[in-house]
């Protein structure tokens, strides 16, 4: 591959005998008093063991298969770098006793001779990357000016392509991933280094999308997974898992201790230095106190401050009101966009299969990470050609691509009316049941969540017979984030009587309760589940559907579960928030079940005693309910009517 460091292949041999030279007289640095000369050669090597480290740190950097592009562009700056290590192995060797060392006669002749290459040795940009490097700059110029590369022969986008050695779909994402690395929440680099990352990522993905005509094996659904959360629907993740039980702030910087417990390394560090040896939340005495980062979360807080616009904690997020978008980050990256968009469309509805399903994939990592690009894709009209993509299901890749894509196109109210104004509503709905793939059909649930967002819509939703039973399906088929997507879903759709009525018909109650037995141990998909229960409980017929699916036993497990059963405090509050609406729309059925459980008055006042505002006055009018039903019980009343299936909140005793 050409680039950079390859022209640096033949000085090689100036370097090599370095290593040698260091380790020749060894007894020098186990000595205390030395001599002036003895000095000046453990100076001379130390400096020159210093500068060889650097240099094999830069060697590594060129190397990177992934960063082609990068290297190229700064390939001046490189060579630049490369002149002042060697010139720092020729100033190191200038000052270095040859005289002073017991070496061979070779080992003397070597350093001589790495002396003088080092001296005469010249690193300046080679022609061809000197070209190569300007016909990328001059690319990106004419996409500030808005001319578009030939689409049917991109001569000058393959030519850059074949000189880096870029041939397939995935070195190229490759190489866009890495940029995309350079610019990510924690990037520090100047402005204008920004802006030209913009440059060169909007270059790439015009390659991608426009140079390289087939996928073929580069595309690997575990590396577009890897990159991008495509499952994921926002405003349903629960925020209590990004928060540090000291602070109760979201945590910037996760650790974890070992009892396994995740804490902000700022206030677990508070906790340690005030002279506990503890864990905050167990009480556990610990036998070490170090702390492991816990990556994996900070990177589920990260996106999750990204799509709901929440600030990263530390202030590292320089604009944290949207995700990372290329297309903003610079006029030449902006227009460039545009272009590429208005190609992708314009192939949903003249291009030949593999093309349109190429469009489909380009498009959904497009409108994934580009809140522009989802804006200019509406108005190139491409919502009609991705449902047109759908209705052709000879291919499931270009099938579930294009539902993704409409997903994201979902969030954007212009997005939302092209898709119910093309009848979007009801294909949506039909690969909701029958997708080819379970993906596929969680990315469907995740359209109609977006499209609930509109009162009309939802109606519209609610009253076509297939939506409510591809969400149940769905939830009770699906796992992980696929039945999160239900989930959402239904949970928005469930507003209304008639809604109740429909889900209910459908068997979402025993649903719920069946997958949630099964669910034990996963406390996403246990808070979900409760938090759908908790609004089908609000009516009558849903209280009953539960308590006759024998949800009751399991919710109360889950509630007087010990706090070192990675039950979280949020779960066990919409475990309050259930059990509430159930006592409240069929309380002889409920009270009677939760005073006999002595471990529900433990989960109440746990919950009364450290929850937020919300979920303690729920506990507190649930602890009023069976302290209510307890004193009537005693005096001989009857049960019945104290506590009947119509109690309502302003009976309860409020015992705080």
């Amino acid at each position: 591959m050409p680039n950079p460091a390859c022209r640096l292949h033949g000085h090689h041999v100036s370097i090599s005998p370095c290593p040698q030279l260091i380790s020749t007289k060894p007894s020098i640095y186990d000595k205390k008093d030395l001599t002036f000369t003895e000095s000046s050669v453990l100076l001379s090597l130390s400096e020159l063991h210093f500068t060889l480290q650097k240099l094999d740190f830069l060697l590594q950097d060129c190397s990177r298969e992934n960063s082609r592009l990068w290297l190229l562009m700064h390939s001046e700056k490189v060579s630049f770098h490369f002149h002042n290590l060697v010139r720092n192995i020729a100033v190191a060797l200038d000052v270095l006793p040859l005289s002073a060392l017991e070496i061979p006669d070779e080992a003397r002749e070597l350093a001589e001779l790495v002396r003088h290459r080092a001296r005469i040795a010249v690193f300046e940009m080679e022609d061809e990357d000197k070209r190569a490097a300007g016909l990328v700059l001059r690319i990106i110029g004419y996409f500030e000016s808005g001319v578009a590369p030939e689409s049917g022969d991109p001569g000058d986008l393959k030519r850059v392509l074949d000189y880096l050695g870029i041939g397939t779909w995935s070195e190229c994402d490759n190489e866009i991933r890495f940029l995309e690395s350079l610019t990510g929440p924690e990037f520090g680099g100047k402005k204008d280094e920004a802006r030209f990352i913009c440059d060169l990522i909007a270059f790439l993905i015009c390659c991608r999308c426009i140079a390289l005509k087939n996928v073929g094996g580069g595309f690997s659904e575990n590396s577009v997974a890897a990159r991008r959360l495509d499952f994921q629907v926002a405003g349903f993740s629960n925020i209590d898992d990004f928060t540090c039980p000291i602070s109760l702030e979201i945590m910037g910087d996760p650790v974890t201790i070992q009892t396994g417990h995740t804490y902000d390394r700022k206030s677990i560090t508070k906790w340690f230095e005030s002279g506990n040896r503890t864990c905050p939340k167990t009480g556990e005495r610990l036998v070490s106190l170090e702390l492991v980062p816990n990556l994996a979360l900070k990177r589920l807080i990260t996106q999750w401050c990204q799509e709901n616009g929440v600030p990263f904690p530390g202030g590292r997020f320089c604009n944290s009101a949207k995700p990372l978008d290329f297309a903003s980050g610079s006029p030449a990256a902006e227009r460039a966009a545009g272009i590429v968009t208005h190609f992708l469309a314009g192939k949903l509805f003249t291009g030949r299969d593999d093309e349109r399903g190429k469009a489909c994939q380009e498009i959904r990592l497009l409108t994934k990470t580009s809140i522009f690009c989802r804006s200019r894709l509406v108005e190139a009209n491409a919502i009609p050609g991705l449902l047109d993509s759908i209705r052709h299901k000879e291919n499931p890749e270009a099938e579930e691509n294009a539902v993704a894509a409409l997903l994201n196109l979902s969030k954007l109210a212009e997005g939302k009316k092209a898709i119910v104004e093309n009848r979007g509503v009801d294909n949506i709905i039909q690969v909701l049941n029958g997708g080819a793939k379970m993906e596929t059909r969680a990315h469907a649930a995740g359209v109609l969540f977006y499209l609930s967002s509109d009162k009309r819509c939802r109606e519209t939703i609610n009253r076509h017979p297939g939506s409510v039973v591809g969400l149940v399906g769905l939830i009770r088929a699906g796992s992980g984030q696929w039945r999160r997507n239900g989930l959402a879903a239904a949970l928005v759709l469930l507003v209304g009587p008639e809604s109740h009525r429909r889900f209910l018909s459908a068997g979402l109650g025993l649903t719920l309760v069946n997958v949630l037995t099964e669910a034990s141990g996963k406390e996403d998909d246990v808070a979900d589940l409760l938090s759908v229960l908790a609004v089908l409980a609000e009516k009558p017929e849903g209280a009953k559907a539960i308590i006759s699916a024998g949800g009751l036993p399991i919710i109360i497990k889950i509630l007087g579960s010990p706090s070192d059963y990675c039950i979280s405090r949020s779960t066990k509050e919409c475990c309050v928030s259930v059990l509430l609406a159930l006592c409240t729309q069929g309380g002889s059925d409920v009270v009677p079940v939760l005073a006999r459980d002595s471990s529900v008055m433990t989960g109440l006042y746990s919950i009364l005693a450290g929850g937020s505002c919300g979920p303690s006055r729920k506990a507190g009018l649930l602890i009023g309910i069976l302290h209510a039903f307890g004193e009537t019980r005693l005096s001989g009343s009857s049960s019945g009517s104290s506590i009947g299936p119509g109690i309502g909140p302003e009976q309860f005793v409020h015992v705080w």
